[in-house]
């Protein structure tokens, strides 16, 4: 199983400013003052040893993950704006005269995360086959009225894939792209569900927008067990552990520090932190995992725990 991470934003999209990739050309300059670059390579070099947030960036896609299991059916879990770029990476590998099925899991269908299925190319191809998977029976629904106008100029009724809609129960497991596949519910304005994968001896969990009560005792012991030895969580971190219970507390998302927590009791193996909050440069999404591992290092009980920060573009083999 391959994780590939096409939007990793929460609530809206982002993007660089003229700003701040003014303040990383200046972090380079100033890292290279003095400094020769006359030997082949040594550019290169200079430019992998600055930090992420200088010679990257987070991005600023909404929610969108692949699971990639090598085999016929492809699974995408969310339709941020994320799934764009997705499609294109999917015509450019198969073409459009390769009809194709394609598993799409939904945490929920806030605008965030259905705001790009208009803009995910295969829709429009006639024999491709679209498979929503969700949790709430208004899936349809919701990415009916999308399309209405004066919202939007192609109604629904005119893309060309064939589309089906499937309500699945609270852990009850099913079949789905060659993987086990089983919600969870989670605390979200509206609901919104967890998903755990396995196949093969592995398994992925995608838990997004979901708020945790650290008092409801029973509660945390659901979901030590839905992550339990996972070789990934997908977790929003989107807050700090204090705006999560102070100023933003019911606003139906999570922290780093809750993610920890979480993550050491299940015995997961990592923890990939997403949906990162959109009014954070990737400096500060950057001292957050430093932040984090230090965190993980110093409340680790025999158990360690791989910290990671999710990126438009990462991928992670399992």
């Amino acid at each position: 199983m391959k994780l590939r991470f096409w939007g990793t934003r929460g609530s809206i999209p982002v993007s660089l400013t003229a700003p701040a990739i003014r303040a990383k050309i200046r972090a380079a300059l100033e890292g290279a003052r003095g400094r020769q670059f006359e030997q082949p390579g040594s550019m290169d070099a200079y430019i992998d040893g600055l930090g992420f947030e200088v010679a990257g960036t987070f991005g600023g896609h909404s929610s969108c993950v692949q699971i990639d299991t090598g085999g016929p059916e492809h699974c995408i879990l969310d339709l941020g704006t994320g799934v764009r770029p997705l499609g294109q990476h999917m015509l450019e590998r198969f073409g459009a005269g390769a009809p194709q099925t394609y598993h799409v899991f939904l945490s929920h269908v806030h605008w965030d995360h259905i705001m790009g299925l208009p803009f995910f190319t295969p829709v429009y191809i006639p024999g491709n086959r679209i498979i929503i998977h969700s949790g709430h029976p208004h899936a349809e629904f919701a990415l009916r009225r999308q399309q209405a106008e004066p919202s939007f100029p192609v109604k629904f009724e005119q893309f060309g894939a064939q589309f089906e809609f499937h309500t699945v129960a609270p852990d009850q497991p099913f079949e789905a792209a060659g993987m086990t596949v089983r919600a969870h519910l989670q605390r979200h304005a509206g609901d919104s569900y967890g998903w755990r994968f396995t196949r093969g001896g592995k398994s992925v969990v995608y838990s997004t927008d979901s708020e945790h009560r650290l008092e409801d005792e029973a509660e945390r012991a659901r979901f030590v067990q839905f992550f339990e030895r996972a070789d990934a969580v997908i977790f929003d971190a989107m807050y700090s552990l204090a705006d999560a219970i102070s100023v933003k507390a019911d606003w139906g998302h999570s922290s780093n520090i809750v993610g920890v927590e979480l993550c050491q009791a299940a015995l997961a193996r990592r923890l990939v932190m997403f949906h990162h909050e959109p009014a954070y440069d990737d400096a500060q999404i950057a001292r957050v995992l430093e932040e984090t591992r230090r965190f993980e290092e110093i409340t680790r009980d025999g158990h360690a725990l791989e910290v990671l920060s999710a990126w438009d573009g990462f991928e992670l083999d399992l």
